[in-house]
């Protein structure tokens, strides 16, 4: 099973796709989709959806795991949310299904506290995936951990 999971964001929307088979899970690919802020926001989503519509045909994934997002007061929660909505509009597109977790469920998934801080979340996925080197930048290990937890809430 091919996962895709996606730390959701205007400026810079993390990925990571993993590979999972009777033995083990593998990472195959991470990074971020960013956008330029001297953009307009239109501009910005169109090139989210092109991005990630890239990264599907690329890596064809059976499931696609999705940081639910939580209100929280910023300048930015209505962007944040707009670019949401588009990755999960292209991820229907390709009829790829999809799962949501919260930030707590993941934390929990990963390094057993729902409270855990991101660097005991970092060494969860380094530990799953058996990597030696913490994958970069953060956006991009962050959905590791979403795609992991997709995987382990199946």
């Amino acid at each position: 099973m091919r996962i895709l999971g996606i730390d959701p964001g205007l400026a810079r929307v993390g990925y990571g796709v993993i590979d999972i088979n009777e033995t083990q899970q593998k990472m195959l690919d991470c990074g971020v989709i960013q956008t330029g802020p001297k953009q307009s926001d239109g501009i910005r989503m169109v090139e989210i959806a092109s991005d990630l519509r890239k990264l599907i045909r690329i890596w064809k994934p059976n499931l696609a795991a999705v940081e639910k997002f939580f209100f929280y007061r910023s300048s930015n929660t209505i962007n944040v949310v707009q670019a949401r909505g588009v990755l999960i509009m292209t991820l229907a597109r390709f009829q790829i299904p999809i799962v949501e977790f919260p930030p707590m469920q993941i934390k929990l998934a990963i390094a057993g506290s729902g409270h855990a801080e991101k660097e005991e979340v970092l060494i969860g996925v380094m530990r799953e995936l058996n990597l030696q080197d913490p994958p970069r930048p953060d956006d991009a290990a962050d959905a590791l951990a979403i795609a992991l937890t997709g995987w382990f809430q199946r």
